[in-house]
């Protein structure tokens, strides 16, 4: 079976699992997702990056972002148990717009395009990468790796609604190779094992 490589913008990925679950986030595994999604374009899943930012932590903590960041780190441990999966960390800004803090990952989208770069050079046998995103900002990357004649297999979701979430602009819909739109049972047939 022919090897892939799923890189999967983490943001993205959550607003997507909140707005499936109605408010709430979906409980999957993260690594039998990926692998699944690669199962169904007849590929085989031998590494997964996954790109995030820590919560935000003020120069002196409060409880509740002490708490939230240690989740995180939980979390994380976790997930590199497995070999397969490497956490890739930007930053959390916090930016105080009119009168209340607003939180966005800064540095995430530039490690995974360093990464899709990387491809041709450290995963030489990789002619095929999935990305799990919705950012243009993939764009140029996506194109430049085209001309090495690697394909991008987007996963994604989108509405035509403008200014949803999940409203965005079609060109990097039309610069992969193809795209699938990802869908609630694509996370209800990995639960989350709490063994």
């Amino acid at each position: 079976m022919e090897k892939t490589i799923v890189l999967i913008d983490a943001g993205f990925l959550s607003k997507l699992t909140k707005y499936f679950g109605n408010g709430k986030y979906l409980r999957y595994d993260l690594i039998n997702f990926s692998k699944n999604l690669a199962k169904k374009q007849k590929l085989e899943c031998v590494k997964i990056y996954y790109y995030t930012a820590p919560p935000f932590q003020s120069d002196k903590p409060t409880k509740e972002e002490s708490e939230r960041y240690k989740k995180y780190e939980t979390f994380k441990a976790n997930l590199s148990k497995d070999s397969i999966i490497s956490v890739r960390e930007g930053r959390c800004q916090r930016l105080k717009v009119d009168g209340k803090f607003v939180y966005g990952q800064k540095g995430v989208d530039a490690l995974a395009i360093i990464d899709l770069m990387s491809v041709p050079l450290q995963h030489k046998e990789v002619k095929k990468i999935i990305l799990i995103a919705n950012d243009s900002d993939f764009v140029p990357v996506v194109e430049k790796l085209k001309e090495l004649e690697i394909e991008i297999i987007l996963y994604t979701y989108y509405l035509k609604q403008r200014k949803s979430s999940f409203s965005r602009s079609n060109e990097l819909l039309k610069a992969v190779s193809r795209y699938v739109a990802l869908s609630k049972e694509d996370f209800d047939s990995v639960p989350l094992n709490k063994g």
